[in-house]
């Protein structure tokens, strides 16, 4: 009887491990929904073995799964196959197939993309939501750019500040960008690739509307490139009506999106703010009894760290004028006030947000005291 208790009490044990599991660990990249709209972390610029990458296509499915993404998107170089002696396959949709698969029972979305990679003045791009990556890989580039216009693709240009290109670092937009622009051709642009910022593309982003991106670029293991370094994947947050293919492709062509690296933030003012507003929820705002200091309970819910600096009349009591509320944590404000108020407006500067060059978002809420 004991063995059979024993036997019923593993069996039970095994099922719900199994109910239980996830791919996700300790520091999976988290962010919540805003207003009208479902927060989505997507990476839609990565190598695999079937272009210059170093791994196969179902490593970067459980890579993502691992770091809790909505949609990614594996993005081989046409031109560029250093490994076709090994891997000789002709069909450049052949990493998306293998990822497809791998994801089908998985709730992670997998968008057919490629890179069209060209030394300046074209550069590189990806064109994502293809329909048939070989039809792309054609001898000119506008060629390229027609073939993915004509699939209905989501164009953005990668890297645009990579000093192999610009020797000088800034990005610059040549004659022919400016066309494929003009064409509706080119969409978005990366203002974070890797671990490099570039505020140039981010003012390039916003003098052209085009759609902020932000992505790992990954080649090797994320592991080994980023979170043993003690970074997060760069992302991209879209903003989607829905958890669809077509939902965040309407979302990627209307620009409501944020690049986020660690706990740098940048998207356009209208898509940033909002994401703020939610990841800072307000509590515990009373007096301290017998005087005129506020205290005021900051709760972070997202997975970044947020580093804000007091934009208020006031001082705080206990704390210097520039502060962090931890990611998944919280930090409480003593905020001295000289006169017992019935409501306060909070306003802080988060600095490591940018939703113009040289400029941060600012959280502004006005809170009653209880």
């Amino acid at each position: 009887m004991k063995n059979q208790l024993l036997f019923l009490s593993l069996i039970s044990s095994v099922f719900l491990t199994a109910q239980d599991h996830s791919h996700r660990f300790p520091g999976a990249i988290s962010f919540p929904d805003v207003p009208g709209y479902k927060t989505l972390k997507t990476d839609f610029h990565q190598h695999t073995v079937f272009s210059d990458g170093n791994v196969w296509p179902t490593i970067r499915v459980m890579e993502a799964l691992r770091d809790n993404l909505d949609v990614i998107s594996l993005t081989e170089h046409l031109e560029y196959q250093p490994h076709s002696e090994d891997i000789p396959h002709p069909d450049r949709n052949r990493a998306y197939e293998l990822a497809l698969n791998e994801a089908k029972d998985h709730d992670l979305l997998v968008i057919n993309g490629s890179e069209i990679t060209r030394s300046e003045p074209m550069g590189h791009s990806n064109a994502i939501f293809i329909t048939n990556a070989n039809t792309l890989l054609t001898e000119k580039a506008k060629d390229a750019f027609a073939a993915a216009k004509k699939q209905n693709a989501f164009v953005f240009w990668n890297h645009p500040a990579w000093y192999p290109q610009n020797p000088n670092g800034n990005p610059y937009l040549s004659d022919f960008q400016k066309k494929r622009i003009k064409n509706g051709e080119l969409h978005g642009i990366e203002v974070i690739n890797e671990r490099d910022y570039a505020e140039e593309s981010l003012a390039l982003a916003l003098e052209n509307n085009l759609t902020i991106m932000g992505t790992s670029d990954i080649h090797g293991l994320i592991d080994w490139h980023y979170t043993e370094k003690g970074h997060d994947r760069p992302i991209t947050l879209v903003f989607a009506k829905e958890k669809t293919a077509s939902s965040v492709k309407e979302a990627l062509f209307a620009g409501r999106t944020v690049a986020v690296f660690n706990n740098l933030l940048v998207g356009k003012e209208e898509n940033l703010i909002p994401l703020l507003e939610a990841c800072i929820k307000i509590s515990d705002v009373s007096y301290i009894p017998n005087t005129q200091v506020l205290k005021v309970t900051l709760e972070n819910v997202s997975s970044a760290d947020l580093l804000f600096k007091n934009q208020m009349p006031y001082t705080f009591y206990s704390s210097p004028e520039v502060f962090t509320v931890p990611a998944m944590g919280t930090k409480t404000l003593q905020i001295k006030t000289l006169e017992v108020l019935g409501e306060i407006e909070l306003k802080l500067s988060a600095i490591k947000t940018y939703v113009a060059p040289k400029t941060h978002a600012v959280l502004s809420r006005k809170v009653k005291v209880d």
